[in-house]
């Protein structure tokens, strides 16, 4: 259960970018929402199959745990929202595992490599941005839609095959927090307010029996 949907969703993202030519000497991977749940196991999948990862979050005190993890850098959410005002920027990632959306995805598009791959996952930043053709033209980028509901089974038992040899429990625990169903509401809150990191896992028995 530490990994669940977010687990699922996180490896169906790589498998994604792999499908399209990703490979770890092609140069760094960010991972945008890094301090989340999708976000935070994308690093330690990705860093474990080899990968530079650029993890991006907007809670710089989430960095150590991130590194722990395995990413090879943080990078400050608002550096990269900083809109420059072109259609293109210069290349920076050889792919991306976005689970933030929004005006963030947009702006990512702009520095992703010639020929490189974005797996969207989440939309937590928005559902829009301010989109240009340019990248996928003048760069031959793709941008991938990963869903984690109409998934073939195939490619669910792929996902779910790899995860029991690349996830490591031990290490993502820090990142786990167990929670009562009585701490619901005020749990709810604090993960709208982007306050939670990691997992939650919500156990419906008395913890103290």
């Amino acid at each position: 259960m530490m990994l669940g949907t977010a687990g699922l969703a996180a490896m169906l993202a790589i498998n994604r970018i792999q499908a399209e030519g990703s490979q770890p000497s092609d140069g760094e991977v960010l991972v945008t929402g890094a301090g989340g749940g999708v976000g935070s196991i994308a690093v330690m999948l990705l860093a474990r199959l080899g990968y530079q990862v650029s993890a991006l979050t907007g809670r710089p005190e989430l960095g150590d745990q991130l590194i722990r993890l395995g990413a090879s850098r943080i990078v400050s959410r608002d550096e990269v929202l900083k809109a420059t005002g072109r259609v293109l920027d210069k290349e920076a990632w050889a792919a991306c595992v976005d689970t933030v959306g929004g005006p963030l995805l947009g702006e990512v598009l702009k520095k992703i490599r010639h020929g490189g791959a974005v797996a969207a996952v989440g939309n937590a930043g928005g559902r829009n941005w301010d989109a240009s053709v340019i990248p996928f033209i003048l760069r031959g980028i793709t941008l991938c839609g990963i869903d984690t509901v109409m998934q073939p089974f195939a490619s669910r038992q792929a996902a779910w095959d790899r995860l029991t040899t690349l996830f490591v429990p031990a290490a993502y625990e820090p990142m786990l927090t167990e929670a009562r169903l009585e701490a619901l509401p005020a749990l709810a809150s604090d993960v709208l307010a982007g306050k939670v990191a990691g997992r939650v896992l919500v156990n419906p028995r008395d913890l103290d029996a």
